[in-house]
């Protein structure tokens, strides 16, 4: 043990020594203390060192440990383990550790969670063990919990939390204060109450600021909010977080195919969805696919392998193409110096055409109005990009080769390419969407070889034709 560490032991014992540095990150000296501990079975020091920790934070501390530290440390901590820190981690690791935890103890740990977080653990568990799992929680929780499990994956029912406040609208403000006074069973966070009839239609909503500020005698009915925002169960949670965007909401109630109200979703779990689709939509781009940082070898090389073979099929095409002009390149090696200048100009211009594409198409932006308007824009601006850097392009060429004529034929080509650039960015995302494609996840690829192809074709054959001519 080295002599900083020895210094340490003592003012972490007392939790002087905060969990992060002051750039946020984890303090390895801690992580190595509590690895020692770990590895000592010293389950007081551990619970001593975890128990102040958020749940955020613990999750960060799992995914810091490797494997057989991870589940050691949750064996020491016991009941003292917070399983909502498993909503925080990525999904290998928390499978990783449901393999090795009793069926017996993940349902102690859910039962005490919010039915949304108990939801995000039970979704990825084999259906086997889900439902032994169920079996061992109170009637009430389990069927409440099943009911969001059928809910399809990625949907508001998904997400939802089934504990929230209804009322009925004939109740006076005051009982409605002697109801939250005395129910013990009532969601320990809440920013509305809910208006309900008898059959759970909802009729409206009551923000608790207004509700405090009412006397006792008022009717719920006169002060609650009767135009109220609502989303379906099997919406999906993409578009209910737009919803939350858009209304600038906290709190929104979620209704069943019947109208009745089954849950709320809050503001928390909408910004973990806002984060995952974001993440999603970025990975897809760049033909990542669902990896998380804690993925090992196998699973990145399979979550990128299949879209790199679509991209060594597309890259033999664009081969292809410029075997069609061995014969004009060997007249002149320029050639095949300057090409790639202007296929990866063109894939440049092509990808920042399709990223703004393919963020209006995800934020539901384009209109009929909006989408010509994008066209229109994004060709010129390729076409204006493209007089811009074919001037450059046209004058070093000259200047380097002593070639005016090579520098006008490589000016031309850049010019066509930024067009059709800019074309293929905008017209392959909006194609894609039509048929029901993910234009995140196919765009770069077909943008790239449209540029290459094109890019190449447009270079060799104006150089072949100048060729020809003179």
């Amino acid at each position: 043990m080295s002599e900083n560490t020895e210094t340490l032991e003592p003012e972490i014992r007392g939790g002087e020594v905060p969990l992060r540095d002051e750039d946020g990150h984890i303090d390895p000296n801690w992580i190595e203390t509590l690895h020692r501990r770990i590895e000592a079975e010293d389950g007081e020091a551990v619970v001593a060192m975890m128990e102040p920790l958020h749940a955020a934070d613990t999750g960060d501390v799992l995914e810091a440990l490797d494997a057989e530290a991870r589940l050691s440390l949750v064996r020491l901590l016991g009941d003292k383990f917070d399983f909502e820190a498993l909503t925080e981690v990525d999904e290998s690791v928390r499978n990783e550790l449901f393999e090795n935890i009793p069926n017996a103890e993940i349902a102690r740990g859910v039962a005490a969670l919010d039915s949304d977080d108990a939801v995000t653990l039970l979704e990825d568990i084999e259906p086997q063990d889900r439902d032994d799992i169920l079996s061992k929680l109170p009637a009430f929780e389990r069927l409440s919990l099943r009911r969001s499990l059928d809910y399809p994956e990625d949907s508001a029912g998904r997400r939802m939390q089934t504990d929230f406040i209804a009322i009925p609208p004939f109740w006076t403000v005051g009982q409605t204060i002697d109801y939250l006074r005395g129910e013990k069973d009532l969601p320990d966070e809440f920013w509305q109450i809910y208006v309900v009839d008898a059959g759970y239609k909802l009729l409206g909503t009551l923000p608790l600021d207004k509700f405090l500020r009412t006397p006792r005698k008022v009717k719920i009915e006169e002060i609650m909010n009767a135009e109220v925002i609502e989303i379906e169960a099997s919406e999906d949670q993409e578009e209910a977080a737009r919803k939350f965007e858009r209304y600038d909401l906290v709190e929104v109630a979620v209704i069943d195919e019947s109208g009745r109200l089954v849950g709320v979703l809050t503001i928390d779990d909408m910004v973990d969805v806002i984060h995952e689709e974001a993440t999603e939509d970025m990975q897809l781009l760049a033909g990542v696919g669902d990896e998380d940082l804690s993925d090992g070898v196998r699973d990145a090389v399979r979550s990128r392998s299949t879209w790199l073979v679509v991209s060594l099929l597309t890259a033999s095409l664009s081969s292809l193409v410029i075997g069609l002009f061995d014969a004009t390149i060997e007249q002149m090696v320029a050639l095949a110096v300057l090409m790639p200048m202007v296929a990866s100009m063109g894939g440049n211009a092509g990808t920042q055409t399709m990223t703004v594409t393919v963020r209006a198409l995800a934020m539901r932006e384009l209109d009929s109005f909006k989408l010509r308007r994008l066209v229109s824009r994004e060709v010129l601006v390729g076409f204006c990009n493209g007089g811009i850097f074919a001037v450059l392009i046209g004058v070093v060429t000259w200047l380097r080769f002593a070639n005016p004529e090579l520098g006008l034929v490589i000016a031309l080509a850049m010019v066509v390419n930024m067009v059709a650039a800019g074309s293929a960015g905008v017209l392959i995302p909006l194609t894609l969407d039509r048929f029901k494609i993910d234009p995140a996840v196919a765009s770069a690829t077909f943008v790239t070889m449209i540029t290459d192809v094109v890019g190449f074709f447009s270079f060799l054959g104006l150089a072949g034709l100048w060729f020809h001519l003179f």
